[in-house]
């Protein structure tokens, strides 16, 4: 029976989440693919808009058989969740893309990778949904490391160290570590990108990148590799200040991580942004630094180069616009 694989590329996407902060940037470049049917999968009482040129699947978690009837035909599934999702909505996803004969699954990674920091911060619960994918043995899947994304995290009260409203820096340690950061667009270019190769090598000569090449395993993606003190450089250039406009200060970015993490065990959920930021800039690790361990694929996915500058007043843009004072409400 012909289907939308026939041809060699997938073509029917149902995205959760598209609505979101990384998921309407998903859909934005995939519909500017002119390629895919995308499909946003949505909760019946939700309230969120999605744009022209996308079909609505609304489901009910707590009838499973609703998200399968929804998955049915897709050749992709994109997992987006909020940060307030239950903690087995991921798992209800999967299981119901296997019983749909789903091939691929993105899961709600778009951030860093496996590693000392990730457990440190995350838990194995990433490990622990790639692993009942191929334990249910009918989709593949491929994890997209972005690291974090760099308007959210500039714009963030004490995430990358910057108050930009308050115009208060804090360093960690020195400020000189390293780590890779991307932009939402960047994010969503390299989705449409990945699913947009070829699923097997047939026509590309064994040369080109495919599907099958990511499958069960990261792609690693990058805007910029960057230290606290190249951030604030670029900072200063937007808001044409210097450094006495400035509040200026540091500390230990072990004692910040140990200070959170106490906050975070003794029940105070706001601790969590700090721990899981800190973490990422222990002096001389580089749990950051994707280059560290892979290649990234910017490259083979044809990502372009990004104005640092431009991606800095977008966060600035972000953070004048209420962003931060909604963030975390139901």
């Amino acid at each position: 029976m012909a289907t939308s694989r026939a041809n060699n590329h997938v073509k029917k996407i149902a995205i959760v989440g598209a609505g979101g902060n990384v998921g309407s940037h998903l859909v934005t470049a995939l519909l500017g693919k002119h390629r895919f049917d995308i499909t946003a999968i949505s909760r019946a009482e939700s309230k969120a808009s999605f744009p022209e040129g996308i079909a609505i699947a609304h489901v009910d978690y707590n009838k499973p058989e609703t998200i399968i009837e929804a998955l049915r035909g897709q050749d992709v599934l994109i997992i987006t969740l909020s940060v307030f999702a239950a903690g087995d909505t991921q798992a209800t996803l999967i299981r119901a893309a296997a019983d749909a004969g789903v091939p691929w699954v993105l899961p709600n990674e778009f951030g860093g990778e496996d590693g000392e920091a990730q457990n440190d911060t995350m838990g194995p619960a990433k490990v622990k949904d790639r692993g009942l994918i191929e334990e249910l043995g009918v989709s593949s899947w491929i994890g997209v490391a972005s690291s974090f994304w760099y308007e959210h995290s500039l714009s963030g009260p004490g995430l990358y160290g910057f108050d930009v409203t308050k115009r208060e820096v804090v360093f960690f340690d020195e400020g000189t570590e390293r780590l890779d950061t991307s932009t939402w667009p960047q994010v969503g270019r390299a989705v449409a990108s990945l699913l947009s190769l070829p699923i097997s090598p047939q026509e590309t000569n064994g040369n080109g990148p495919t599907l099958t090449g990511y499958r069960n395993r990261m792609i690693h993606i990058s805007s910029f590799t960057l230290n606290q003190h190249e951030m604030f450089a670029s900072l200063k250039r937007v808001t044409n200040t210097v450094d006495s406009d400035w509040s200026i200060t540091s500390v230990s970015t072990k004692h910040r991580f140990a200070e959170a993490l106490e906050k975070l065990k003794g029940g105070d959920r706001s601790a969590f942004g700090t721990v899981l930021y800190t973490r990422y800039f222990f002096p001389g690790e580089g749990a950051g630094l994707f280059e560290k361990r892979h290649d990234l694929d910017n490259e083979k996915l044809g990502l372009p180069h990004e104005d640092l500058d431009e991606a800095t007043k977008a966060a600035l843009k972000l953070s004048e616009s209420g962003y931060w004072k909604n963030y975390g409400k139901r």
